[in-house]
């Protein structure tokens, strides 16, 4: 887990909670291509799909033409993601692996 303090004047002047400034910092950072996708995900404080989203509806990418593709890089930042939680012990039954898809 990543921890970032913000200095509460600057808070003030920019007139945003820290969790506003961190998620305007992770995109910064994206944008620039300083950090991977992972990485501002984890400094915004949300999930690599949510930190996606955001960032499609801000048009600052695009969607793949067809729908059932994802990103190179989302797909790359999941893997990553994955090994990183099984390197951790955090794994999960074969058996659970269908418990939450309707079919």
């Amino acid at each position: 887990m990543m921890s970032l303090k913000l200095p509460t004047e600057l808070l003030q002047t920019a007139q945003m909670t820290e969790a506003e400034m961190l998620k305007e910092i992770a995109i910064m950072l994206y944008q620039q291509q300083r950090i991977h996708l992972e990485q501002a995900a984890q400094i915004s404080g949300m999930a690599i799909d949510d930190f996606y989203q955001l960032l499609i509806g801000r048009n600052l990418i695009t969607l793949p033409t067809d729908p059932d593709d994802e990103s190179n890089e989302l797909i790359l930042a999941s893997l990553n993601t994955s090994l990183q939680q099984a390197k951790e012990g955090k794994l999960h039954p074969i058996s659970e692996l269908w418990d939450d898809i309707d079919v």
